[in-house]
């Protein structure tokens, strides 16, 4: 009886993310003096994929969805930063992480190869654009305007002049 309960609530929450949070009162009575105490905890679990930090390591935490895509073969639009760092086997010359101006993480994924610097652009942990030295656009969005050696910048969400 128990397993198909289990079984449809991890069913249920498969998808979600879980936050948990509760506090306890613990009372300890010594003669004529009660003294009551409270503790909190709280956890915390994601189902989202790991993203590359500006250090350029893989966010660690807990999930209840390890990976069951099994690692791409190349790199090609549509793979997830991590997945990029797995395939090239060494970390990024440099990571910036940014927001775009409809709320999106973008990041840009730089590796100082012999040939040329290459250019890897994300929108919410997805690969969209790869830029190879030279400024060739190889992700079939035509070619790039930005100068081989300067990876172009994020994009700034627009200020209100006060």
């Amino acid at each position: 009886m128990r397993l198909p309960v289990l079984l449809v609530c991890t069913v249920a929450l498969g998808g979600c993310s879980v936050d948990m949070g509760g506090f306890a009162f613990q009372s300890e009575k010594k003669g004529a003096v009660t003294t009551t105490t409270t503790r909190s905890v709280s956890a915390g679990v994601s189902t989202r994929e790991p993203v590359l930090t500006p250090e350029g390591a893989c966010s660690v935490g807990a999930s209840l969805d390890p990976s069951t895509r099994p690692l791409p073969r190349e790199i090609a639009p549509g793979i997830t930063e991590c997945e990029l760092v797995k395939i090239k086997g060494k970390p990024p010359t440099d990571v910036l992480v940014g927001e775009s101006g409809k709320g999106q993480r973008e990041v840009q994924v730089l590796y100082s190869e012999p040939g040329g610097r290459e250019l890897y652009l994300f929108t919410d942990n997805r690969l969209g654009r790869i830029v190879k030295p030279g400024g060739t656009d190889v992700s079939g969005q035509g070619p790039s305007t930005a100068p081989p050696s300067v990876p172009p910048p994020l994009a700034q969400t627009p200020s209100t002049p006060s």
